[in-house]
């Protein structure tokens, strides 16, 4: 057989395009040409799919050899095309027929000794494969989360030798991916921190479960050492497990992000935690060749910005669309990507430059312009996005005899993170039942539906329009925090305690 042809694919974003490998074995000087747009590492494959044949003690074919990447306006990027490439070469020159060939999808980076390396999407490709009815192929390493695929047949190759034989034998078999993320996912919330560590701040404590509850954004402000950062930590303990399919979703992600990535546990919402320098590219995604930002890899989970304020101007007013939309589109010259973008945000800054405005003490020196200044780094239509605002003040301990603070021994009766975590699962629970989502994604009619509120409740929040100068969307927010912390309660209406505590967790908007 002079031509051969195999199934692979390219990833655009988080899609898996299919590619067909076509090889042609002819006459002429010994020369290997690789057609189909490929970009350098593609190009680069002819000389590591020569040595991984010749050292896997394979017979190379001596003449002219063409590659063609098919479709060939798409363009192919990394090494994945290899392991195909090295394939079709093989059994273009094979005598004896090759079984598996059209049922079989295939990609993976070759070493010179003929070993297989990862590579990028092997999660997303064998989603793709399972749809199209196909079996497929990918490295060893980096291929647990694929375990976890039902009705896919996935299979594990260490070397190119392995799929050959594979391609070759009828009665030849590989092994299909082992685990290699938690299977419990009680074991794996259990290694979260706890709430309960966290002394005082009980204002905040209650934010944070009704965030976790209705899947809201917070923005905690407070001078330093209030215990913003350990308060956000702590939030992952709070949410129940990631379902299949958003497990699923999410590992997709992260799968594309870096070869062999992959979940740390399959179970647990991911938190991200960036650095304030995070580029904007960084944050949302993109670059030359777009890759998923911290947002994207936050899918299902949480973000976290610490020092909200330091953040640079366009990455944080990249926000405002993914936090509406739950998804960013990365449009460049070349490429143009989307990637799901549904995380739940928590943010923390200072008060001011120096960090102690507010506090109740006379450090703070930064005068009335700079705080203003410092403030409006978050500009209003983020803001307006951001569910719950709260200020942390210190916690404060009472003198003891002599004027010295007395020592913080007492012990505080504060829930543990499993007993908010119950609650919070049972609020979404009755959500999904009674709405199908969650309060957080409830939309203009559905606000008017299921956020409805009696001549008291629309008495007081006309109030809080009128004094705290809300937008449209504020207001909307209200309601649907409201709507949660009814749902914490298990009540049908919103009662006017409800939307008084949820216009309390916005009051940075006075």
């Amino acid at each position: 057989m002079k031509l051969a042809v195999i199934r692979s694919r390219a990833l655009v974003g988080l899609r898996a395009i299919p590619v067909a490998v076509e090889v042609h074995v002819g006459g002429g000087l010994p020369r290997t040409t690789v057609v189909g747009l490929p970009e350098a590492a593609v190009r680069e494959s002819k000389e590591r799919v020569r040595s991984a044949i010749i050292n896997s003690g394979l017979t190379f074919p001596d003449g002219r050899l063409t590659v063609n990447l098919a479709p060939a306006e798409l363009r192919k990027e990394g090494a994945r095309f290899d392991l195909p490439i090295a394939l079709g070469i093989l059994v273009a020159n094979a005598d004896v027929p090759s079984y598996r060939v059209g049922e079989t999808e295939v990609f993976g980076e070759l070493s010179l000794d003929g070993s297989l390396r990862p590579v990028l999407g092997v999660l997303p490709c064998a989603l793709a494969a399972r749809s199209a009815g196909r079996s497929v192929i990918v490295p060893r390493q980096g291929s647990g989360d694929c375990g976890r695929l039902r009705n896919a047949t996935v299979l594990c190759a260490d070397s190119l030798l392995d799929a050959w034989e594979y391609f070759q034998s009828p009665d030849a078999t590989l092994d299909r991916p082992s685990l290699t993320s938690s299977e419990d996912p009680g074991r794996s919330l259990g290694n979260t921190l706890d709430i309960v560590d966290v002394r005082g701040q009980r204002h905040a404590k209650r934010a944070l479960e009704v965030a976790a509850a209705g899947a809201h954004h917070l923005l905690m402000i407070g001078p330093p050492g209030t215990g913003k950062t350990m308060l956000a930590s702590r939030l992952p303990g709070l949410l129940p497990a990631l379902g299949e399919t958003e497990a699923l979703d999410t590992a997709s992600v992260y799968s594309v992000s870096a070869p062999g990535g992959g979940l740390r546990s399959w179970f647990e919402r991911p938190f991200r935690a960036p650095h304030h320098t995070t580029s904007t590219a960084g944050l949302i995604g993109g670059g030359g060749r777009p890759r998923p930002g911290e947002i994207s890899l936050a899918h299902n989970g949480v973000l976290f910005l610490d020092e909200l304020g330091e953040f640079p101007r366009p990455a944080l007013e990249a926000l405002r669309e993914p936090l509406e939309l739950g998804k960013i589109v990365v449009a460049r010259a070349a490429a143009h990507a989307e990637y799901p973008a549904r995380f739940q945000l928590i943010a923390a800054m200072n008060p001011c430059p120096c960090g102690y405005a507010g506090d109740g003490t006379e450090r703070c020196t930064c005068t009335p312009d700079a705080i203003r200044r410092y403030q409006a780094r978050v500009s209003g239509p983020l803001l307006d996005r951001i569910d719950l605002q709260i200020f942390l003040s210190p916690r404060r301990r009472p003198p003891a005899e002599g004027g010295e603070r007395a020592p913080d021994t007492a012990v505080e009766q504060s829930p543990a993170s499993s007993e908010v975590r119950a609650r919070v699962e049972a609020a979404r629970a009755r959500q999904w039942s009674i709405r199908g989502k969650l309060n957080s994604d409830l939309d203009q009619s559905e606000l008017a539906r299921f956020c409805a509120l009696d001549e008291p409740g629309q008495r007081i929040l006309a109030r809080a329009v009128e004094q705290m100068h809300l937008s449209e969307r504020g207001v909307g927010r209200i309601r649907r925090v409201a709507r949660t912390i009814a749902d914490i309660e298990a009540n049908d209406a919103i009662l006017g305690h409800h939307l008084a505590e949820a216009i309390q967790l916005r009051r940075l908007d006075a």
